[in-house]
């Protein structure tokens, strides 16, 4: 039986470096591309970063391509001071990668998304970890992709819980949150991994120590990416003991849904106001048949330790 292919949409901070780890070192999935977004990092330090850990990863095979620098409705994008705080200036730490051999690729990522939606329809999952600008422009340009995808399994957003950018907000919502109302509100079938679960699955310096046991150049680079970011979380959320897997948690369940339970749930995003950016049960539907599968809770014990027999494998080899 063929794998499943899978892209990855990310700004690529340090748990956007655990994804493509994860998607890399999975056994039931083909990672085709990687299509870079703004957030964590502006556009072209998200491509060039995701391209330092494929590389490191042994992972050359796989093209990177740009993504829209900046939200629909905005001219630029800066980077916010504290998404510098707990990814680093150069988004993955402050740890220093060689530079990659290969390229960032001339197609556009979106472009690249939609023909790849026309090659591989139900066998394709898209997993966006930042701002869903790329999704919302690839839909407004091909809206057939929408009921041709297979899957859309999206780290964002908080239903059950506060956002971390404001009372109502997620970060990558927040970012766009006209794009992710574009996404949400669409004929695409959704999951949405967010707050309410990512910030139960988390990573110590137990497990960095581990890969720092290996005696191999990627566990110790990612064992001192993630310090970093465990560091960063002493700051910000001390109160979690631990740096959450927001992004690798989302590829997780792209790949097995039965890490979460779920709720379905038609929604939108709000995206004016004081609560801009939250995502919320949408009233004038709902009685409609659902396109949203809300995560609610986590078996984070097994998760966890399917990340860490993933990501160790996979450390042993390079």
């Amino acid at each position: 039986m063929a794998k499943r292919k899978m892209i990855l949409d990310l700004d690529t901070g340090i748990d956007d470096a655990l994804a493509i780890a994860y998607a890399v070192g999975a056994p039931d999935v083909d990672l085709i591309g990687i299509i870079s977004s703004y957030g964590n990092v502006v556009v072209p330090q998200a491509a060039d970063n995701s391209l330092r850990i494929l590389e490191l990863l042994g992972a050359t095979d796989v093209p990177v391509f740009l993504g829209e620098p900046h939200s629909s409705t905005t001219e630029h994008f800066d980077v916010m001071a504290i998404s510098q705080q707990i990814h680093g200036k150069n988004g993955i730490g402050e740890v220093d990668l060689p530079a990659p051999k290969r390229a960032v690729e001339t197609q556009s990522g979106v472009d690249f998304l939609i023909d790849a939606v026309h090659q591989y329809g139900a066998d394709l999952t898209l997993v966006p970890t930042g701002p869903l600008t790329n999704l919302a422009a690839a839909l407004k340009k091909a809206p057939d992709i929408a009921t041709t995808i297979g899957n859309v399994t999206l780290m964002g957003g908080a239903l059950t819980v506060p956002g971390n950018v404001s009372h109502f907000a997620e970060a990558n919502i927040n970012q766009d949150a006209e794009a992710a109302n574009d996404v949400f509100t669409s004929d695409l079938n959704l999951t949405m991994v967010g707050l309410d679960v990512t910030l139960r699955t988390l990573l110590t310096k137990h497990e960095t120590q581990q890969w720092r046991d290996l005696k191999t150049t990627a566990g110790a680079k990612f064992a001192d990416i993630v310090d970093y970011y465990i560091a960063a979380y002493e700051v910000t959320s001390p109160d979690l003991h631990g740096c959450a897997l927001h992004d690798p948690l989302a590829v997780g369940v792209a790949l097995d849904p039965s890490f979460v339970t779920t709720l379905d749930l038609n929604m939108f995003v709000e995206a004016e106001g004081v609560d801009y950016g939250r995502t919320i049960g949408d009233p004038a539907r709902l009685n409609d048949p659902t396109n949203v599968t809300v995560a609610l809770t986590v078996d984070k014990d097994r998760y966890l330790k399917t990340f860490m027999t993933y990501l160790t494998t996979l450390f042993k080899k390079n």
